[in-house]
Order: C-alpha cells, then sequence, then structure tokens
C-alpha cells in the first residue's frame, strides 16, 4: 500500500486545499437558487415554544376579565363557556378540588368509576397550557392570538378551574408562583400503566419499557395488564369508526380500522376518501351529527339538492354552532352521491 512520508504530508495537505474550495465552489454552483438562509425573523417566528421553566416565554399580561371576552368569541362554540362543553372537543374544566391545589395531586384521576379526564385534571405544567394556547388557537385560526391574549384566556381557565380569583392578572413575572397552585404539578410520574387498572392506583402494572427482547422459551401471547375502560373509550364516540391513518387522533389501530370498514361499498370509500369520516359517524355524532341522524331528519323530503349545496359550500345553525367548512374540492358528482347516499341510511355494505 502506497504511504506518504511524513515530510510529504504537509505538502499533501496545502495542495488539497484549493481542491476542496474548488469542489465546494462547484457544489454552491450545481444548486444555485435552491434554498437560502433562514433570516433571523424567519427563525423568530418558529422559534416559540415554552419550557417547564418558562423559559421562552414572552412578556406580556391578561386578566380574567380580559380572558372572558377572548374566550367568549373565539373559544366557547368549541369548549362552552365554561370550558366544560364535551360536544367539539374533551372538556377542559372539572374534576379538581381545592385539596388538589394544595397537594399538587389530583384524586380523582385516581378512581377508576370516574366518567372523564379534563384537561385540567391532567396537565402539570402551566408552561404546557400556554404553549399550547398560543401555538395552536383557535382552532380555526391558529398563531392569532397576541401574546396579552394568551395570558388573559389562561388566566380565565384558572379561573374557572378555581386557581386563581376573579379579580387576577396572569404575566410572566407571576406565571411562576400560579404553577405552584397547579392540582397536578405533583402528579406526573413514569412508573404507571395506561390506565389505573382494577387496583385504582396510579402506579398498578407499570410496562415494561426496559426489558431486552426475547429469544428463547418466549411466551405465547402477551398478557395485557392495562387497558382503556369501556367508559372511557366512548366518552368522545366509539373510537374505531374514527380511526385516521394520521393526525393526533388514530382511533383503535389497524385492527380498529379494519373492523370499522366496509366490506364492499364504493360511497362508503368516497365518504372516507372525502374526509366525512373525521367528523361524521354512521351512527354516532363525533363533530358533526351521525349519517342516521341526517337521514332520520330528511326522511320523506326531497333534500338532496339542498344538502347537496350545503356540502359544497359549508354553514352551521342545523346540528349547533360548529360549523361545517364548505367542501370546495369535491366534484358536483361525488356530492350528490355522497347525499343519497346518506338519505338512504349510509350503508356499508
Amino acid at each position: 500500500m502506497f504511504k506518504f512520508s511524513n515530510a510529504m504530508k504537509p505538502a499533501f495537505a496545502l495542495a488539497m486545499v484549493p481542491l476542496l474550495f474548488a469542489t465546494h465552489a462547484t457544489a454552491a454552483d450545481n444548486y444555485s437558487g435552491v434554498g437560502r438562509a433562514a433570516t433571523p425573523a424567519e427563525i423568530k417566528a418558529w422559534d416559540i415554544d415554552v419550557r417547564p421553566d418558562f423559559k421562552g416565554l414572552p412578556k406580556g399580561s391578561g386578566s380574567v376579565e380580559q380572558g372572558q371576552v377572548v374566550w367568549e368569541a373565539k373559544c366557547a362554540s368549541c369548549h362552552g363557556t365554561f370550558g366544560e362543553n364535551n360536544t367539539v372537543f374533551t372538556p377542559l374544566i372539572g374534576g379538581t378540588t381545592k385539596d388538589d391545589i394544595k397537594t399538587g395531586n389530583v384524586a380523582n384521576l385516581k378512581r377508576n368509576d370516574y366518567p372523564g379526564r379534563t384537561t385540567i385534571m391532567k396537565v402539570s405544567s402551566l408552561s404546557t397550557l400556554w404553549d399550547y394556547i398560543h401555538r395552536a388557537m383557535p382552532w380555526n385560526a391558529p398563531k392569532t392570538l397576541s401574546d396579552d391574549e394568551v395570558y388573559a384566556v389562561l388566566a380565565y381557565l384558572l379561573n374557572l378551574a378555581e386557581i386563581v380569583p376573579d379579580d387576577f392578572t396572569l404575566s410572566d413575572s407571576n406565571i411562576k408562583d400560579v404553577q405552584k397552585l397547579m392540582p397536578n404539578r405533583n402528579g406526573m410520574v413514569r412508573k404507571h400503566a395506561m390506565w389505573p387498572g382494577k387496583s385504582g392506583l396510579v402506579t398498578a402494572t407499570p410496562p415494561d419499557t426496559k426489558n431486552t427482547a426475547c429469544m428463547t422459551n418466549c411466551k405465547p401471547a402477551a398478557k395485557v395488564s392495562s387497558t382503556l375502560p369501556d367508559y372511557a373509550q366512548t366518552s368522545h364516540g366509539e373510537l374505531a369508526p374514527q380511526f385516521r391513518p394520521f393526525g393526533q387522533t388514530r382511533g383503535q389501530g389497524a385492527a380498529g380500522a379494519a373492523a370499522a370498514k366496509p366490506a364492499h361499498n364504493p360511497d362508503y370509500a368516497l365518504a372516507e376518501k372525502s374526509g366525512c369520516l373525521a367528523c361524521h359517524g354512521i351512527n354516532q355524532k363525533i363533530v358533526g351529527p351521525g349519517f342516521n341522524e341526517v337521514a332520520d331528519k330528511y326522511k320523506g323530503q326531497d333534500a338532496t339538492g339542498k344538502l347537496v349545496a350545503k356540502v359544497k359550500n359549508g354553514g352551521s345553525g342545523v346540528w349547533g354552532s360548529m360549523p361545517m367548512p364548505p367542501q370546495t374540492d369535491l366534484k358536483d358528482s361525488d356530492a350528490q352521491a355522497l347525499v343519497k347516499w346518506i338519505l338512504s341510511g349510509a350503508p356499508t355494505q
């Protein structure tokens, strides 16, 4: 094998420098006009996360009273006036007590018979609420709230949960003090099952996440030690028919999706392809009414034309305040086929 002598190495290194610069220049020329360095303003627009230690929190403030005004205008239609609505999303407020605020552990989380878990019961860090409201709310216009409006909305939520008084103003200077009052601030633990289980204890049957892969004498089947109770699975509609291949809510996975899909029905497939089943169940309400409810409402009427227009143009008021977005990309022929299928009872086979 050819080797450089010690005397040759410095000379070779110096000779390679022009070649390296030439290679870099050639690559830049080959991809000229493709991409550029992000500007400070662009980086700032994306660098908006707020950490548990409140690093990244912008300066600002908002009172409970101001938050109520913003809430009524931009939040109540989905979450209810008092954050209790279960129509569109699961409730935000409820299930906590003054004792929880003292201890930092929500007692109802350890109850196996408690009907539902609200956001304020589960979340442990106030920074999580601030960050999520800031980046994702309102649902139909995310990132449109000002920093002061986020403080105000969060102050209103904290007041609904009886964490802060009616005349309270939340700000970047006092948010750390309010964190000390979060009902579940001490409740985030890593050694717990997916659900409390029959014992009702959060620490019951923790998942095995540190074991090694089984190679010999393996058990023929896994033993499920923690499952979601029926009352929790159906607290916001059946999960299987809501299956989505992407996003935060994925139903019950592949098995649930297979059970929810029909054997052979092109109209059902069209509804699935068009995204209708994300908001409408066949026999139950999800965000919008179940298709069975629509069929019953217009039974015996010639409502095809009216409903096709509703599908294409969107609207609200018939089934509640939550608006249905217009389906402008849907072909007229597909809209007519979907409406006729719904009015015929939305058969899956």
